[in-house]
């Protein structure tokens, strides 16, 4: 198992925007607007989730711990709030906008200058009850990394029929889990 180093984290955190675009950018909408089913959401809106979470949870959350500890609890998370960040946007609005939040909050993490020690500083979240802020950092990571799996099982989705019995041979095509807008 790896161990919690801020800098590894970091590091992974600031590619994720590159590996987004790289993938989506000037990719036609049926690619983008198209889901998995009923419940479930498209890129366009996985992608306005990720930009929600940066205005919204990651920073602020890390900020709590370091202010107040378990004293005050992490506000939820609004699920639904990346309907407010897509509302009128294009996702190459939403892959820059996304570049520039992220990016912003890489800057104001390093400037937090947290040392080792600060790793273990715990937090209260509303529906986990106590965290660690290594574990919040870890959980930003898995929760990037979550969301582009998620991006490309839509994506291979989208040719589910087409590729026939190959399908059986595809483990993208095989795995459901993580997809429910709700």
């Amino acid at each position: 198992m790896m161990e919690q180093k801020l800098q590894d984290t970091i590091s992974l955190l600031a590619r994720t925007p590159a590996a987004l675009t790289a993938l989506l950018r000037d990719l036609p909408e049926t690619w983008s607007l198209r889901n998995e089913g009923e419940n479930t959401w498209n890129v366009f809106e996985v992608v306005g989730h990720l930009v929600h979470g940066e205005r919204t949870d990651w920073i602020p959350r890390i900020k709590m711990v370091l202010q107040f500890g378990e004293a005050k609890t992490f506000e939820p998370f609004d699920r639904e709030g990346h309907a407010r960040e897509i509302q009128g946007k294009s996702l190459e609005n939403l892959l820059d906008t996304f570049a520039q939040v992220r990016a912003g909050n890489l800057e104001e993490l390093r400037a937090l200058n947290l040392r080792p020690e600060d790793l273990q500083r715990r937090g209260k979240h509303p529906s986990l009850g106590v965290v660690t802020l290594s574990g919040l950092l870890a959980t930003w990571v898995v929760h990037d990394l979550t969301h582009l799996h998620q991006i490309s099982r839509i994506l291979a989705h989208q040719y589910r029929d087409a590729v026939g019995p190959w399908s059986a041979y595809l483990g993208v095509l095989q795995c459901a889990g993580h997809s429910a807008a709700s």
